[in-house]
């Protein structure tokens, strides 16, 4: 059986590394949210302590675990080189859709503050595309 994978150029390295960092972002800001004790809450200024005592509905904490794990494990499968990305940054996308969609949904959320969520959904569906595209060009296989 031949193989039958282009080489990728380097700027598709360059992507998949900076993804990797964005979705690390993710995971950890996923990490320190679960992980927050009510003392290091009340060490917080008071207007973010009352985003951590907001009670979110396990599905939410689960979707955005979904997205910040799936989108980094995505993006190592695109560092080598495996088509399973594709599916993962899927996984990813829907998660992050459901988790801001809530958000926009149950929360006020107006101004620059609309900006992240907004780029974190825009970001997940670049990704999926980028998978589909490295795998039509057989960058990965």
């Amino acid at each position: 059986m031949t193989n039958s994978m282009n080489k990728p150029p380097i700027w598709f390295w360059i992507v998949s590394v900076m993804a990797l960092l964005w979705n690390g972002a993710g995971v950890m800001a996923y990490i320190g949210r679960a992980f927050m004790t009510d003392d290091i809450v009340a060490q917080l200024p008071e207007e973010q302590q009352a985003e951590f005592l907001i009670q979110y509905p396990a599905w939410y904490t689960a979707a955005f675990a979904l997205a910040v794990f799936c989108g980094a494990l995505g993006c190592i499968a695109l560092l080598i080189r495996k088509k399973w990305a594709h599916p993962l940054f899927i996984v990813s996308a829907l998660g992050a859709i459901v988790q801001h969609v809530y958000l926009f949904t149950t929360v006020e959320i107006t101004g620059m503050v609309l900006v992240m969520p907004i780029m974190v959904i825009i970001v997940c569906l670049f990704l999926v595309w980028f998978a589909r595209n490295a795998i039509a060009k057989h960058w990965i296989n």
